[in-house]
């Protein structure tokens, strides 16, 4: 009887303990993750700092997605501009097109989307990188020869992003308003000097720093997540080995994407 009632207590508590194991695992991971991150931080302040590398960083990271972000920003604006016009038309406001185009792209759009096309162009390419740099033992042979990984590997890759990032939103912004432009003045005919009248009265200069500090903030989560995914690698439960690197770039591309569209949520309600 009594050994009975022993297992009917245990089979009530165990989703309680899994509750519990689960609780505490994620503040240990978002423990490691933030020493990880301050880490990477400091590191890219202390001397000497190799530019070399940097600029290696910022033209893998910035310039080779300089394709894939002008012709997403191109089609994203000429997208807004037609169902925009086709929204403002409804109430006669077709010519807040460009205000509403620039603002929609300057403020969320051109952040978020070019954090999450750069995710899954150099994000994940990181990630696999450092994971098979860590499988191979090459990190550990830095160890050995007593240079610091995380100097030498991951903080170029985060100075990288914090100079590629803002700079690919005003690109992405221009060439999102330029899609506009196409869209609404040239195939439906609005007043090309409306367009960019109305939007230079309706864009301020509070609107384009958010932008920026939005993009900021992207960067630093696409670096620190994607680098660490890859760095820890080999304590990943699924497997070891090209399976446990499949799995680290995976889980970097998604837990970024999830971030940042959670990020973007909090800093909108911050900024407004």
């Amino acid at each position: 009887m009594n050994i009975t009632m022993e297992k009917a207590n245990c089979s009530m508590c165990m989703p309680v303990t899994l509750l519990g194991r689960f609780v505490i695992d994620t503040i240990q991971e978002m423990g490691r993750i933030a020493l990880f991150f301050s880490n990477t931080l400091l590191r890219i302040f202390a001397p000497p700092i190799k530019l070399e590398h940097l600029f290696q960083q910022i033209h893998f990271i910035g310039m080779k997605s300089l394709l894939i972000i002008c012709l997403t920003a191109l089609f994203t604006g000429m997208v807004l501009g037609l169902q925009g016009y086709y929204t403002l038309v409804k109430f006669g406001s077709e010519a807040l097109l460009g205000t509403a185009v620039a603002l929609t792209l300057i403020r969320e759009l051109g952040p978020a989307l070019t954090a999450l096309m750069v995710t899954g162009r150099a994000g994940s390419s990181m990630a696999a990188e450092i994971g098979i740099m860590r499988i191979s033992e090459q990190i550990d042979a830095l160890d050995t020869m007593d240079i610091e990984p995380i100097r030498f590997l991951i903080s170029p890759k985060m100075a990288a992003c914090l100079v590629s990032f803002p700079l690919l939103t005003a690109i992405f912004d221009v060439v999102g308003i330029i899609g506009g432009y196409l869209t609404g003045v040239v195939l439906l005919g609005i007043n090309a000097g409306t367009f960019f009248t109305r939007m230079e009265m309706g864009v301020l200069m509070r609107d384009i720093t958010g932008g920026f500090i939005k993009s900021l903030v992207f960067a630093l989560i696409v670096a620190t997540i994607c680098c660490y995914q890859g760095y820890t690698t080999h304590t990943r439960r699924g497997g070891f080995g090209a399976r446990g690197v499949s799995q680290a770039t995976t889980s970097a591309v998604v837990i970024s994407s999830v971030l940042i569209l959670v990020s973007d949520y909090v800093l909108t309600s911050f900024l407004l």
